[in-house]
């Protein structure tokens, strides 16, 4: 364990590049080999939005890393936030309480306010608005969108109390779970559904790219599926039934044109539909 905070205290930029590519590619040989859905499209065209977006959300991310890096010092400092204020644990027991709490303040909660308010669901609609989920879906955001979960990360830093070895850690597996859950591949089902007790597994965040409501506001889970649980936010839909997208958005020329992508948040907004 202290040789994995040692690597994650110090990880090289170039690494955190390479983890990220390389996912994408591991994860996009994968579903080219065995897809799930045998999707009509463009793979590249469809890519290169994607790979914008994932873009200017490390361009985003790099700029305003020194907020990051001061809130993670001041907690450690201070011995602020929750991890400082329990008892003392072992580092085992001390990472995973710091990982699961960090995905709820810094995934879980801001992906549900995202869906709640109105004015930040018109920003995470660029994600929803994709009808052929790939692992390059994963980091389809919108660059506001990018700036509110960069808020929602930093408070969940101030309120758990995270070193920043603690960060980039949950920031790599949140990678790798992102692609892994976005790509166009399926696991046995039985699998899947003991997998989902734990983590978010594909078939379960899959159901949350389903068109229409209520599943659109369902499954919130990032690397944990405990907080669905909790909250009561989690839904089953059998994986043969899910249609992509979100119905407000289903044309073509609104969902797989960048141009118009960008413009969304700022359009008229749309009233989705119940089943």
């Amino acid at each position: 364990m202290e040789n994995i905070i040692r690597y994650f205290e110090s990880i090289p930029s170039v690494h955190r590049a390479l983890i990220l590519s390389g996912g994408i590619a591991l994860f996009w040989i994968i579903e080219s080999a065995y897809p799930f859905f045998k999707f009509q499209y463009n793979k590249w065209q469809h890519a290169g939005i994607n790979l914008f977006f994932t873009l200017t959300t490390i361009v985003i991310n790099f700029a305003l890393a020194f907020i990051l890096l001061q809130t993670a010092d001041f907690v450690t400092t201070n011995k602020f936030g929750i991890l400082n204020w329990l008892p003392k644990l072992n580092l085992v027991m001390y990472t995973i309480i710091g990982l699961l709490l960090l995905d709820f303040f810094g995934a879980y909660l801001a992906h549900f306010v995202e869906h709640k308010v109105k004015f930040l669901w018109r920003f995470h609609l660029i994600h929803h608005t994709d009808t052929y989920i790939d692992t390059t879906s994963g980091n389809r955001h919108h660059p506001g969108e990018s700036v509110i979960r960069f808020v929602f990360t930093t408070l969940g830093v101030l309120i758990v109390g995270c070193p920043m070895w603690m960060v980039f850690l949950y920031q790599t597996l949140s990678v790798v779970a992102t692609q892994f859950t976005h790509a166009n591949i399926c696991l046995p089902k039985k699998l899947d559904k003991y997998l989902s007790f734990f983590m978010v597994s594909p078939d379960m965040h899959k159901i949350h790219h389903h068109y229409q409501l209520p599943y659109t506001d369902s499954n919130y889970g990032n690397i944990f599926s405990i907080w669905d649980r909790i909250f009561g936010t989690f839904l089953y839909l059998d994986r043969e039934k899910i249609i992509y997208g979100v119905d407000t958005h289903m044309n073509p020329e609104e969902n797989n044109r960048l141009k118009n992508l960008l413009q969304i948040p700022f359009q008229k907004p749309r009233s989705a539909q119940n089943l």
